[in-house]
């Protein structure tokens, strides 16, 4: 199935084809141990192998990908430890962005982020897993890009990446109904400005789940 043709200009396609992966693999939209071949990947997406080879390598650098000894390429079937570890790491870099960010969350931004927790809920109705994990992604990438904080915030994206294709498994587990508590307790706490509270409703939010699987 074709997805989203890219001019094959080398560089502008590999850009594209990189950023378009990227994007499927942090919001869940591609299941954790699946393979994936640079022939199939040019073919879905209309572009030569050059930039399809490159936009693998950097995928596999940022923990996006895995590559065997043998050569196959496949998203990352994550081990209890694995998630052990990406759940702590996600525990001590996100309240300290959301920490960061307090000083900066005008009433704009907390509106903002009530109108993602409505999106969020809207993704649960219709049962869309990988809306799910977008619209949530959302809700902390808006709060913490107010920390100013770009290369704290960069490991945090590279987390998330890696985690992707178990979010979606997660989502499954969860089974969720509504908005996540935490999300309303992280905006109370961005509205009081209540640095305790936001530390830990943000730790919370982003552990919770994930002991689930890990559990």
């Amino acid at each position: 199935m074709l997805l989203t043709p890219l001019s094959d200009g080398t560089g502008a396609a590999h850009e594209r084809l990189y950023r378009a992966l990227r994007s499927r693999i942090m919001h869940g939209e591609i299941d954790p141990g699946k393979s994936l071949t640079l022939r199939g990947i040019g073919r879905d997406y209309g572009v030569s192998m050059t930039p399809v080879r490159e936009a693998m390598r950097r995928l596999v650098a940022e923990g996006a990908l895995s590559l065997s000894a043998s050569g196959r390429i496949s998203t990352p079937a994550l081990s209890t430890d694995r998630i052990e570890e990406l759940a702590a790491l996600r525990s001590l870099l996100e309240p300290e962005l959301a920490i960061r960010a307090l000083p900066r969350a005008h009433l704009a931004l907390i509106d903002r982020m009530e109108t993602i927790n409505t999106a969020i809920a809207e993704q649960i109705v219709k049962h869309d897993a990988s809306g799910y994990i977008r619209t949530n992604l959302e809700f902390h990438r808006t709060l913490y890009l107010r920390a100013q904080a770009p290369a704290m915030l960069a490991m945090v994206e590279t987390v998330w990446l890696q985690l992707g294709p178990t979010m979606r498994a997660l989502y499954g587990r969860l089974n969720r109904t509504e908005v996540p508590k935490n999300h309303r307790l992280i905006v109370a706490a961005l509205r009081a400005g209540d640095e305790p509270g936001l530390r830990l409703a943000v730790r919370a939010d982003v552990t919770q789940g994930l002991r689930l699987l890990a559990g």
